[in-house]
């Protein structure tokens, strides 16, 4: 089974529908705040280059926004 993290914000639309996704699709998952957790925030611009979320991390392969094709692809389900 994949590893999956998602640094994510409460306020974001695409985080939660990415949630809701790997809900749906029984695909456990690490959510990192990054609006209260300053290490993840700083963990996913380091890895990532980039301050908007949603950022996947499957496996180490960083998806940036919810890239569902990508997520699906990455995730056996495509």
């Amino acid at each position: 089974m994949a590893q999956v993290t998602i640094y994510s914000t409460p306020t974001c639309g695409y985080c939660k529908m990415a949630k809701a996704y790997f809900t749906e699709n029984n695909v456990a998952y690490t959510e990192k705040d990054v609006s209260v957790d300053a290490v993840a925030r700083d963990d996913m611009i380091k890895k990532s280059g980039q301050l908007g979320v949603p950022v996947i991390d499957v496996d180490g392969t960083l998806i940036v926004g919810f890239d569902k094709p990508k997520l699906a692809q990455l995730l056996g389900l495509a």
